[in-house]
């Protein structure tokens, strides 16, 4: 696998952008936070459309720019496809002639994607004779992805391309970026600021907050961090797990979701067993009972945990972090005085619950 590294160094008027960073390119890496932090800059560094005074970013074996050897390749030298925001077609070819486009700046034995491939996994093949204007904002995204690909690059860079659609849009669009992963195999490194489309798509996230990188690692590990209320907000601070639907109850509205052998019941899913599913389990919404609970509980998720960690306490503040393991790592968030009352020690046996209402799905809202 390739590394993707990246030094770049950039003072504007209000703004420092100073960032090192090495970002593992399988899968989809997100880099996430919140507006105004820098995420559509560093993508623009990646992509040569910006440079900085001591740059180097590093691709594999090769150098796309080393200010200090005076090397700098311009975007159309980088074996990389770009989706902006906006989707940038040309409205006067037909969305098969914008599609040829991308696949004309190949050459044929440098071709990985047919024409057709791309058009079946974005499915778009209704669209073909279509010009732009005529295609909803979310058609047009697929059609812009799809030129893109047809580049053949080895690297796919999208800045928010879902930030311009709506819900409805945004659901429609989503499946098909994960059918590029799933099944195309590119490496996607996917600028946003929305939890939602983060949890959906992502495998690495690389955090960032006022022009810094504060932290790169699997998505399932940095959200429940002991620290990660440090680096986002606090309200993202929370374990995710990968799921799969293994049954729904419909006469309570509920669909039993698995997991290395546990389950965990949420709100129905309108998805077939089998479906894989990704939830969070926010920190604030796990509590911690000690002994055994025989007690009737209105809970319907209880899992056996081992306290693992107990975060730093301070006197500003009434709350403390608990690390817990149910198979995966879990975090709850409690008061001061629950630890105190609780005696928690790390290696101690603890239930962890969590209210089936309070789990967050992959849904957009």
């Amino acid at each position: 696998m390739k590394q993707l590294t990246a030094s770049c160094d950039i003072q504007y008027p209000n703004f420092h952008f100073q960032v090192d960073v090495e970002i593992p390119t399988e899968g989809v890496t997100a880099i996430f936070g919140p507006s105004g932090c820098g995420k559509t800059t560093l993508l623009r560094c990646l992509a040569g459309l910006e440079r900085s005074k001591g740059g180097r970013v590093q691709f594999g074996n090769e150098v796309w720019q080393d200010e200090s050897q005076g090397k700098f390749m311009p975007i159309a030298n980088r074996p990389i496809g770009y989706v902006f925001q906006e989707p940038r077609l040309f409205p006067h070819l037909s969305v098969k002639s914008n599609l040829e486009y991308g696949l004309k700046r190949t050459p044929k034995d440098q071709q990985k994607f047919s024409s057709e491939q791309i058009v079946e996994i974005l499915g778009i093949q209704h669209l073909l004779d279509r010009r732009p204007h005529f295609l909803s904002g979310g058609e047009q995204q697929r059609v812009a992805i799809g030129r893109a690909l047809l580049t053949s690059p080895e690297i796919l860079l999208m800045d928010e391309p879902l930030s311009s659609l709506d819900v409805t849009r945004k659901r429609e669009i989503l499946p098909f970026i994960q059918r590029l992963d799933k099944e195309l195999h590119i490496p996607i490194i996917y600028v946003s600021h929305s939890l939602q489309e983060v949890l959906q798509l992502a495998k690495t996230l690389v955090l960032l907050k006022e022009g810094r990188v504060t932290g790169v690692g699997p998505l399932s590990e940095m959200f429940s961090k002991m620290d990660a209320r440090t680096l986002m907000e606090e309200s993202h601070v929370g374990a995710v797990i990968d799921t799969t639907v293994e049954e729904h109850d419909t006469e309570f509205g509920l669909t039993k979701l698995g997991f290395g052998g546990r389950h965990v019941f949420v709100p129905h899913q309108d998805q077939p067993v089998g479906h894989e599913l990704r939830v969070q389990i926010l920190a604030r919404d796990v509590s911690i009972v000690t002994g055994s609970p025989s007690f009737q509980s209105s809970v319907l998720n209880i899992f056996k945990a081992t306290v693992t960690e107990i975060g730093a306490m301070n006197s500003g503040t009434p709350f403390v972090d608990v690390k817990l393991d149910i198979g995966c790592p879990l975090l709850a968030t409690i008061t001061r005085k629950s630890l105190e009352a609780l005696q928690l020690q790390p290696g101690q046996h603890v239930y962890a619950q969590i209210k089936a209402v309070a789990l967050r799905q992959d849904l957009l809202d």
